[in-house]
């Protein structure tokens, strides 16, 4: 082993929501390769930090009444429990709302500005004219205008990968307030990007990169890079420009620094050195461990942000796809999700480990958590193979032997051969290519069990003379079983823990030296790892279910019968019209009414709606509705109304105008 320091991280969670299953993806894996650098005793570090800054926080603080700082103080308690019950250990995990990112975003800001890699001027972006705020890339949703894709958030297209400006989205609306974004203009800082186009390119062909990222990184930069934004303006929650009162760091600007933040807070801590993993010679090893949806950000921006600010730049950059749950995309913007939080109320949290680990490989292919496929493999091969080696052999061990193994190892070309496959699993646990490693792992557990099978030792126990041969069978079972727990024990840690106390020993570390126990002293066995069970499962998907399913099947509903008829002349006497709400408000003294003040095109009117049980106010600004707009005003006890709005629906909770982003405009005429 090469005596290796090595810095590890995975990216940082967003502190606006819970953890689900398809995070859990990137910190299980990481977890497991960085357990594996420290089982084979390298220096590794596992550092990460919650990225707290930017309008979404601010925003939901608000709605909540409370402060940014108290709402993300309340998230990292959430997060750090989450992540500490999946058995992930971090050896930092901080805030990029830190006075270690504070002071680092600002020093790399200033060194980029000095070496001439930032220049300001004032552009046009896309503004709310009802929230009266500049709207954040991800508050702004329209159709893609490189592929089209419908439905893609401000700054990246999820359905193609690429990035643009948000203002460059089709038929875009802002997700406060559904009202079409105005333009406006204001002074904002750039990153030239482009200035680091051949340094960016030489790196991606130094292979720091997956050759699937590789190329796609090499597509963006024979399109022509362009300058990033990296600056905000108020209101927003984060750190405001050195010298640029009222501007912000835009949070993908200080998130990834947030990495250093977290190393920085944790060599203070443990007198570490910063310099020796940060600093620009560095020969320390740094790993980014990511998903393919922020690749752009971490193997363009962030190279090129370390390079101009005279620090080293990443060893290598990981990228895992995304989780699908039978078959289903999970998505946390569209709710699809089953939250960690809900997994670990009901199951073993390695139980996800190991499936997740057979599942990943070095790649960047989407995996899916399949629950029949799951309920198979966790209890086949973990409880049915593994653990059932100890089991199958501890209880001779303590009745026949007073829980004394055998003094020598009857087969030592056995254990041998277990032992000698540590070189290939290291080398697959390196590469990040578990799903081979479990499948060598469990190959070797079908060898042990094998052996076992052959000698038949609840035979041996019902024959006198084979007492001797039933010790060293039975001592060669569990020595098999040690070797096998030390390689599964960087994927299911608590259950190698447990083993550990059972056989007796000090912690594994990679057995590429082992030799058998002998005449040595177990403990009682218990068990290790029950099955998983499937109400279990049941329970979980019940849970979740609102954000599992699909669609959900229409009630039957009971119709009113049909009205005396009319004939075609009176339908045409009516001027139905598109209207956009421009206003609401609740009404006093009624339970059911709201006053909307209407555009139908060529005036405003004010109509009295019965929506109430439907729609709070201020959901309904920016909305379109149907107006009869010919109707003869009415006195009503809390004014006149001067229309009718027409919705769909039952009535009660469920009553539905129209979406503004369908093609229709206000005081358009319905034929």
């Amino acid at each position: 082993m090469s005596d290796r320091k090595i810095l590890v991280t995975s990216a940082l969670p967003y502190a606006n929501g819970p953890i689900h299953l398809g995070h859990m993806v990137e910190y299980i894996q990481t977890d497991i390769w960085v357990r594996f650098q420290k089982q084979r005793q390298q220096q590794c570090y596992f550092v990460c930090a919650d990225d707290t800054h930017g309008t979404p926080i601010m925003l939901r603080a608000d709605s909540e009444g409370i402060t940014p700082e108290q709402l993300i103080a309340r998230v990292a308690t959430e997060h750090l429990a989450d992540f500490t019950e999946f058995g992930v250990a971090f050896d930092n995990f901080h805030s990029t709302h830190s006075e270690e990112n504070k002071t680092l975003s600002s020093l790399i800001y200033r060194r980029l500005r000095d070496g001439g890699h930032i220049h300001s001027r004032s552009i046009t972006q896309a503004y709310d004219p009802v929230k009266n705020m500049f709207l954040p890339d991800r508050f702004i949703k329209g159709d893609c205008p490189k592929c089209g894709a419908q439905d893609q958030y401000g700054d990246n297209c999820e359905a193609c990968g690429a990035t643009y400006s948000p203002i460059e989205l089709k038929n875009a609306v802002s997700a406060l307030s559904g009202e079409k974004p105005i333009e406006k203009d204001s002074l904002h800082y750039f990153f030239n990007l482009n200035d680091f186009a051949d340094m960016l390119k030489q790196w991606i062909k130094a292979d720091h990169l997956q050759s699937e990222v590789g190329n796609k990184m090499n597509e963006w930069l024979e399109n022509g890079l362009h300058e990033w934004d990296i600056s905000r303006d108020a209101p927003y929650f984060g750190f405001e420009i050195p010298d640029a009162p009222g501007k912000y760091f835009y949070v993908w600007l200080d998130a990834p620094i947030g990495y250093m933040a977290s190393f920085k807070n944790l060599c203070a801590r443990e007198n570490l050195s910063f310099d020796e993993f940060w600093a620009e010679d560095s020969t320390a090893e740094l790993y980014h461990f990511i998903g393919k949806d922020i690749i752009y950000f971490h193997a363009l921006f962030w190279p090129a942000m370390l390079r101009g600010a005279q620090f080293r730049t990443p060893s290598a950059i990981f990228a895992h796809g995304f989780l699908t749950v039978n078959g289903e995309k999970m998505s946390k913007s569209r709710g699809t999700f089953i939250k960690a939080r809900t997994y670990l109320e009901h199951l073993n949290p390695e139980y996800l480990r190991y499936y997740f680990a057979a599942k990943l490989g070095s790649g960047v292919d989407d995996i899916d958590l399949n629950f029949d496929d799951f309920t198979q493999r966790v209890n086949s091969d973990l409880v049915g193979k593994v653990v059932n080696i100890a089991s199958r052999c501890a209880g001779f061990i303590h009745k026949r032997f007073d829980g004394l193994l055998s003094k020598h190892c009857a087969e030592p070309d056995l254990f041998g051969h277990f032992v000698e496959a540590n070189e290939a699993l290291a080398k697959l646990y390196e590469n990040r290519e578990f799903g081979k490693a479990m499948r060598e792992i469990m190959a070797l557990a079908d060898r042990a069990n094998q052996y076992i099978d052959e000698k038949k030792p609840w035979q041996m126990a019902k024959e006198t003379d084979k007492d001797t041969e039933l010790h060293e069978v039975c001592s060669i079972g569990l020595n098999l079983f040690r070797i096998l727990v030390a390689y599964l024990k960087p994927v299911v840690p608590v259950l190698a823990h447990n083993a550990e106390i059972f056989l007796n020993i000090e912690a594994q570390t990679w057995p590429d030296d082992a030799r058998p126990l002998l005449n040595h002293q177990i403990d009682v066995f218990r068990p290790l790892m029950t099955r998983v069970e499937p109400d279990k499962i049941a329970a979980i998907i019940e849970a979740s279910k609102e954000n599992l399913q699909k669609t959900q099947t229409p009630k039957a509903r009971q119709f009113e019968p049909i009205a005396d008829l009319i004939q075609f002349d009176d339908f045409a006497k009516l001027d139905l019209r598109i209207a956009k709400i421009i206003k609401a408000d609740a009404v006093e003294g009624a339970d059911k009414l709201l006053q909307l003040t209407v555009d139908i095109g060529d005036e405003t009117r004010t109509v009295f709606a019965g929506i109430k049980s439907a729609y709070a106010p201020e959901q309904l600004i920016g909305k379109l509705t149907l107006v009869v707009a010919n109707l003869a005003s009415r006195k009503m006890r809390f004014g006149v109304s001067e229309g009718m709005v027409l919705a769909a629906g039952p009535g009660g909770r469920d009553i539905w105008l129209l979406s503004p982003d369908n093609g229709a405009v206000a005081g358009m005429r319905v034929k």
